[in-house]
């Protein structure tokens, strides 16, 4: 029998839209998305990762140093996302990839290659962009710091509208 996860959801606004996060009793992020109307399609694709159907979302408060840190980073503090513990189920290849991420500091990019050889991967960098776009944890898990090796804004879950405004945000963009 599969392991079964009752989480909390809520909802939070932000410059880019109303965000849905979602964490569990230890206050640990386990997703955030952008579209507040989207519960549905969080709780699905929750499943398809954990690979199970036993998971329950509850409305419920998100953990305060989650919120604070969150607002601190869009008045301009941009290490207070470091401080947000997170968690995902993923292949080992995506849990490398999505740790990565989080190396990568705030104004700074990278390329899809620098990340396939930051990973020890140098051929991998397809799939590290199809891991990078599997991450459900947007934002606090930085995929939107990394570009197409010309400077381009590619494959961002969350629109290239969405991705440049984090960048410019973060300074990494003029």
């Amino acid at each position: 029998m599969s392991e079964e996860f009752h989480w909390n959801i809520d909802q939070i606004p932000s410059p880019l839209g109303e965000m849905l996060l979602v964490t569990d009793p230890q206050g640990t992020l386990r997703a955030l998305d952008y579209w507040e109307d989207s519960q549905h399609s969080i709780l699905e694709y929750l499943r398809r990762l954990y690979g199970t159907d036993r998971i329950t979302l509850t409305s419920g408060p998100l953990p305060t140093m989650i919120r604070h840190s969150l607002e601190a980073y869009w008045a301009g503090d941009l290490q207070a996302l470091t401080v947000i513990p997170t968690k995902s189920a993923g292949t080992p290849f995506q849990q490398a990839a999505w740790a990565w991420l989080r190396t990568i500091p705030a104004g700074e990019t990278r390329s899809y290659k620098e990340q396939a050889r930051g990973m020890h991967h140098p051929l991998a960098i397809r799939a590290v962009g199809r891991a990078n776009s599997k991450n459900p944890i947007g934002i606090v898990v930085p995929c939107h710091r990394v570009i197409g090796s010309n400077g381009t804004l590619t494959g961002y879950a969350g629109g290239i509208d969405r991705k440049r405004w984090l960048l410019q945000h973060e300074g990494a963009l003029s």
